[in-house]
């Protein structure tokens, strides 16, 4: 009896798109001696163990084990954690994230809302007796105490378990210490609500008070016997959270860290090392001018260390704040067109890199992630790599065509690297430049090969990636044509790596020529490619059709058939594709969309197109439910399959209807696909695979075509 082959659908639903079995969540410890990280068993395996390697032997031994610590039961998670999980768009299970302390000979963990701890030499893994469910558990430096969030409140324990207490507990219900509030999870990338002293006698805690944030009910209609799940959502223009920040001792004698917050509500940024005092990043409300500000923890008092000013926005950067050794401001800056790495007053960084993020603060150098800049000679179409840069110039660490970044401590270097030309990831274990060792990646291999071809199209050089059917051949004649973009702020999809691209080979193995192009708004070019879409995200719009037409030119791309399908900013860009441009684009798959940017998160939203009070006529051109939104040549109707997930608390399912509302106001057919109970994610194994096979019926039936 022979076993039918895995399908592509029901593989990248399977193995969570190929992240399953692979490694990540990299600590050095600052020895050098071991690497810590999490990995599940297999491709197909959803639990992530925590495990350590030997840099000396190369050597693995698992330090926690879930199936092991749970003794067989299910894991179970609070309503709190899930909505965490969703933040940081978090699908698998087991172990999914963990801290240690300085020597990273402890490690804590949440599981099933419990908290554990690991001796990382030892191999020994238990239970802390706390209450739960528990959020982000965290050793102090010195690994004697473990910091914890239990039901809005910020607790305390010996790592033996001893003198738990509560060190600063929630007022009321609308209020909670310790974790990140949604604004910061979702839009900032600040995932945490406190952070220990280097001493391990303090910590600074923020306090969250979302009692002014509006409320909006999402319920499940698949289950109307089921109360409607409240939430806080600060949509544009409407009311933020109020996060405030205190000192706190160990048994909870607090003193609060002032700022003028009226001006600058948004915490953006929290770094407290030995190198100085506490250091924040508060930003305006309208993202154009942010302070770095130093707190004197035992006043509460803050003084101003720089000043940033942008007259369209500032954006925010992994690793930085931070001090450097010798106590000088080390952040990541638009400076003369350039993104670039600033010490001090000094920039060490031009035209050559546009900077990504900071990936080690070194007592000789710091190591960056970055693109080429706008000055480089060869522009590396997707590509992104590790940089050690120094007062003496700059080096690149890594190498090959692809997607590169890293950690570093103890004079050991995880490079963790993708390729174009091979699936997956590899990690590789340097120590002073040298392969030393490697750490095993066990995620399935595709069971499809994804070639793609990196350029760029247009008078404006748009990123490009192009992916046609494998075995295509030029005899084979015209292709219909799939833009496949996301094609806005903060979402690069043309990348040199393997993996991304899987999805787009499907389509394309399904009769299309495959376009995905990263147009004005998309990050890794230059602050001013960023930027241009200020007041008008249609912009991306016009770049996806120069890029459509600039690559006419060159490849089989029949024009008289041309979808695009999208998710999130994609599924927007997709509805504004054949609302606005019917006479390019013949159908549409509009997922999970933004279609009135009013309901959208303000950090986000403001950040691109304003107040909307201020500015309604700004929102109403870039709406596709208002009457500009829907403007088209009179007779003129594309097919649109628009999907969302009823559960998803990111982008609303109100979007899609509000959009399924207008155009059956305005007597224009289309299709819409609810998802019960699925969120902005689509985790689940069955819809994830559907979703897929739907699409391409969708598209094919839409577009004319035959069935393959």
């Amino acid at each position: 009896m022979t076993s039918k082959k895995l399908s592509f659908p029901l593989q990248h639903a399977r193995t969570q798109r190929f992240t399953l079995g692979a490694p990540r969540a990299f600590t050095v410890s600052p020895d050098g001696t071991r690497v810590i990280f999490l990995r599940s068993a297999s491709g197909s395996d959803r639990t992530n163990r925590l495990l350590v390697l030997d840099t000396g032997t190369g050597e693995e031994r698992v330090a926690a084990d879930p199936a092991a610590l749970l003794g067989g039961s299910a894991e179970a998670l609070s309503p709190q954690e899930r909505a965490r999980r969703e933040r940081v768009r978090e699908g698998s299970a087991g172990i999914v994230g963990y801290a240690v302390d300085d020597a990273a000979e402890l490690a804590a963990f949440a599981l099933s809302g419990r908290a554990y701890v690991a001796e990382l030499r030892a191999g020994t893994a238990r239970a802390l007796p706390v209450p739960g469910p528990v959020i982000d558990p965290r050793p102090s430096p010195d690994g004697r105490h473990v910091a914890y969030v239990s039901r809005g409140a910020l607790r305390v324990v010996g790592a033996e378990g001893d003198g738990d207490r509560a060190v600063a507990e929630p007022e009321d219900t609308h209020v909670s210490y310790g974790v990140a509030e949604f604004l910061a999870a979702e839009e900032m990338s600040r995932y945490r609500g406190f952070w220990w002293s280097p001493d391990s006698d303090r910590l600074l805690v923020a306090r969250v008070d979302d009692s002014a944030v509006q409320r909006w009910w999402i319920a499940d209609p698949a289950h109307p016997g089921n109360r409607p799940a409240e939430v806080g959502y600060p949509a544009a223009g409407t009311a933020n959270a109020e996060v405030r920040l205190f000192v706190t001792d160990l048994e909870g004698a607090r003193t609060e860290v002032v700022w003028d917050r009226s001006r600058f509500p948004y915490l953006a940024r929290v770094h407290w090392s030995s190198n100085g005092a506490p250091l924040l990043l508060v930003q305006a409300r309208d993202q154009r001018s942010q302070l770095y500000l130093a707190v004197d923890t035992e006043s509460g008092a803050t003084r101003t260390v720089h000043v940033d000013e942008d007259e369209i926005w500032l954006d925010l950067f992994a690793g930085v704040p931070a001090w450097a050794p010798d106590g000088r401001l080390v952040r990541i800056a638009d400076e003369g067109g350039a993104r670039v790495l600033s010490v001090g007053d000094r920039p060490l960084t031009g035209g050559q890199l546009h900077v990504q993020a900071v990936l080690d603060i070194g007592e000789s150098d710091i190591l960056v992630q970055a693109t080429a800049g706008e000055d480089a000679a060869d522009p590396e179409t997707g590509q992104s790599h590790v940089y050690r840069v120094n007062e003496l110039g700059v080096e690149r660490v890594s190498e090959g065509v692809g997607v590169h970044s890293a950690v570093r401590a103890g004079g050991v270097t995880v490079l963790v690297s993708a390729s174009p030309d091979h699936p997956g990831t590899a990690v590789g274990v340097l120590r002073d430049g040298v392969r030393i060792s490697s750490v095993a990646n066990l995620a399935q291999e595709p069971v499809l090969t994804a070639k793609v071809r990196l350029t760029e199209g247009g008078a404006r050089r748009i990123p490009c990636a192009v992916l046609l059917p494998t075995g295509y051949k030029e005899s084979d004649g015209p292709l219909p044509v799939l833009m496949d973009p996301y094609g806005g702020p903060h979402g690069r999809r043309v990348v040199a790596a393997h993996n991304p691209h899987l999805t787009s080979q499907w389509f394309a193995d399904h009769g299309f020529a495959v376009i995905v192009a990263d147009g004005r708004g998309a990050p890794g070019r230059s602050p001013g490619w960023e930027k241009a879409v200020r007041d008008d995200l249609t912009l991306t719009l016009d770049d996806q059709v120069e890029a459509l037409h600039a690559l006419a030119g060159r490849f089989p791309l029949d024009l008289s058939k041309v979808a695009m399908r999208g998710w999130s900013y994609g599924g927007y860009l997709s509805a504004l594709a054949v609302l606005r441009r019917p006479d390019v684009f013949h159908a549409a798959v509009v997922g999970a969309p933004v279609t009135d940017w009013r309901l959208y998160d303000t950090h986000y939203t403001e950040r691109y197109l304003g107040d909307p009070a201020e500015q309604p006529e700004v929102y109403a051109r870039n709406s596709v439910v208002t009457d500009e939104g829907l403007s088209e040549p009179a007779g003129t109707v594309r097919p649109m399959m628009i999907v969302h997930g009823m559960a998803d608390d990111n982008v609303v399912v109100a979007h899609a209807l509000r959009l399924s509302s207008a155009l059956l106001s305005a007597g224009r057919p289309h299709e819409v696909l609810p998802l019960s109970g699925v969120t902005h994610m689509t985790p689940q194994e069955q819809v994830a695979e559907n979703l897929l096979l739907l699409q391409v019926d969708f598209l094919r039936r839409s577009l004319g075509l035959s069935r393959p």
